[in-house]
């Protein structure tokens, strides 16, 4: 069994260093990206519930159409019989079989005055889905010219860096085998919790270079003996001197 490799504090405090110089290169690289991931994330979302409304409403129109094609076959229908009843009408025998025809053909015409109506309400409906339509159309065209555009930036930005993010990608991958694996959850932890993600940060000018805090004297004497890991009483991120700070650097 291979033996692991014992790392001392100054050899730990290295490498947190080292790491947090790497991912503030990558940080920068994000920062240059600016909001757009997120802008065309949610430009690809707003575009695609304005599709499945588009599609909703072109759904909706095809089920009026076919509503206003059944009332208008219902129209010829009753046109039919009415042309039957009044042929059979011609050919009655008595008042009763009249009268029973007559009620027949104000039936169908009724029928013909209630389709009609039926149809010219679906025709108002069918004109405002039209409109929707429309609109809906015109939202997703404006859009997708925009998210051309962001995406155009973003691609851009992506293609000019593409090259150092990965380099430094590979640094940070190989950097992270490097550190003890709780000391690595805490560098992790800290990072998250602050937007400029320092984790790893130098006392500068008697306080320390993530929250300004003062740091007493004793303690940075401490902090300069590289014995063991030292994290700021007020925000929590592990500290280093300066001069070890500056003595590592990431190309």
């Amino acid at each position: 069994m291979a033996a692991v490799k014992e790392f001392s504090v100054e050899e730990k405090l290295v490498g947190l260093i080292k790491l947090q110089k790497i991912d503030s290169k990558l940080d920068e690289i994000e920062i240059l990206k600016g909001e757009l991931p997120m802008e065309v994330n949610d430009l690809e979302d707003e575009i695609t519930g304005l599709n499945s409304r588009k599609n909703r409403i072109e759904e909706e129109i095809n089920g009026v159409t076919e509503f206003i094609e059944g009332k208008r076959n219902a129209i010829k229908e009753s046109e039919a019989l009415i042309k039957k009843y009044e042929k059979q009408s011609s050919n009655v025998k008595n008042s009763r079989e009249f009268e029973a025809i007559e009620k027949e053909i104000e039936m169908q015409n009724l029928e013909m005055k209630l389709a009609e109506k039926h149809i010219k309400d679906a025709n108002e409906e069918m004109a405002e889905k039209v409109k929707a339509l429309e609109v809906a159309k015109k939202q997703i065209s404006t859009k997708e010219g925009v998210l051309n555009h962001k995406k155009g930036e973003l691609e851009k930005i992506i293609v000019e860096n593409e090259k150092e993010e990965k380099h430094f990608k590979k640094l940070s991958d190989d950097a992270r085998k490097e550190i003890d694996e709780r000391l690595l959850y805490s560098y992790d932890r800290i990072r998250k919790s602050y937007r400029n993600g320092l984790s790893v940060v130098p006392v500068e000018r008697d306080a320390c270079g993530g929250c300004f805090n003062a740091i007493p004297p004793q303690r940075q004497s401490e902090i300069r003996m590289h014995k063991k890991v030292i994290v700021c009483e007020n925000c929590g991120r592990i500290l280093v001197d300066a001069d070890l700070n500056d003595s590592i650097e990431v190309k």
